[in-house]
């Protein structure tokens, strides 16, 4: 099965020299669990014909803003729609969460209470899950139909699923340890207040439940179901 990754963000130099772009970081993930992956850097660009160049789909996250004022943003939420209409499997993590919210119908805004970093739990359908968290827009109004799958106090709509054939997530489960400790030591500083910072690095260690997001992702993309 071929998974087109459509990257919305990419990452400075100091990280990317590490990990590579999203797009390398969701491949490997997806890699290992026996998928096919293609990327299309749409922050950039470029863009697939259409929903028929992959089996099913993934949008990455950004630093960018679903509400800002680009020239990719819309063509984006078109090939969005399209993915819908085909039937095709399609997850979004962060900003993919959000710009497919605000694609289908839903607000998303920079939210009033700040910024979620590092470890949070929250409440899904089949009990907590513990994920590392990088946000300070969040959707705030759900589209019509969407179901919500996870929340917490601070998260209201944390994970949405449409029809079982979009699914989406706030957090970010390709983020563990490393990549979370560099981002809060580079990319932070001066942009999250220092409090944060400090509290997501002391939850530095805290035991996470990203695999079994990425067994949802897996189990989604193949048998279109969550558990």
């Amino acid at each position: 099965m071929k998974i087109g990754i459509l990257q919305t963000g990419l990452l400075p130099d100091s990280l990317s020299a590490r990990w590579g772009q999203y797009a390398d970081i969701f491949a490997r993930h997806l890699e290992a669990r026996g998928f096919e992956t293609a990327a299309w850097s749409v922050v950039e660009g470029a863009f697939p014909d259409g929903p028929q160049a992959a089996d099913g789909w993934l949008i990455t996250g950004s630093k960018h803003g679903a509400y800002e004022d680009h020239d990719w943003i819309p063509p984006l939420e078109a090939l969005i729609r399209d993915i819908r209409d085909s039937g095709r499997p399609l997850v979004g993590v962060c900003f993919g969460h959000q710009i497919i919210a605000q694609a289908l119908g839903g607000r998303v805004e920079k939210y009033e209470g700040g910024w979620a970093v590092g470890a949070h739990t929250y409440d899904f359908r089949d009990g907590p899950k513990t994920i590392n968290a990088w946000h300070q827009d969040q959707v705030i109004a759900v589209p019509d139909g969407a179901e919500i799958v996870a929340t917490n106090p601070f998260c209201a709509y944390a994970a949405l699923l449409y029809a079982d054939r979009i699914y989406s997530v706030q957090a970010h489960p390709e983020f563990d340890d490393d990549f979370t400790q560099a981002l809060i030591d580079e990319r932070g500083p001066g942009i999250v207040p220092d409090a944060l910072l400090e509290g997501a690095r002391a939850k530095l260690g805290t035991p996470t439940d990203r695999a079994a997001i990425w067994d949802q992702f897996e189990r989604f993309f193949r048998e279109g179901r969550l558990t």
